[in-house]
């Protein structure tokens, strides 16, 4: 687990709904830098608390445990059904030039077909 303290230095919304948040840090020993540039383009967990983090906040964090995080590579079940459409579309796009677009619609086919058996 890396702690660090930062400051929000942007937030954006993009194409797909989600929201890119940039960070900037203090001063980082090479080591705490490495070990940041190696998780680039990895899912990690984040938590931010608008306060310095004291001890007990540590002692929470390292006795927590996140389902995800116990599984080495694993993907949550959302990652996995975005892949499979991705894998779906590049096989038939149904009309969509766009994998968000086409993402987007097919979500929201699955969410009606639930909300419909409520």
């Amino acid at each position: 687990m890396i702690l660090l303290n930062a400051q929000v230095e942007s937030v954006a919304t993009r194409k797909d709904r989600t929201i890119k948040l940039s960070l900037g840090t203090q001063e980082l020993k090479p080591s705490e830098a490495g070990e940041l540039f190696g998780l680039q383009n990895s899912l990690i967990s984040v938590g931010i608390k608008p306060t310095p983090l004291n001890q007990s906040d540590v002692d929470i964090l390292k006795e927590s445990k996140i389902e995800i995080d116990d599984i080495p590579d694993s993907k949550s079940p959302s990652q996995r059904l975005r892949n499979v459409l991705y894998r779906n579309w590049e096989q038939s796009d149904g009309g969509y030039s766009d994998f968000n677009l086409y993402y987007l619609n097919r979500i929201e086919r699955i969410i009606e077909h639930y909300k419909q058996k409520l």
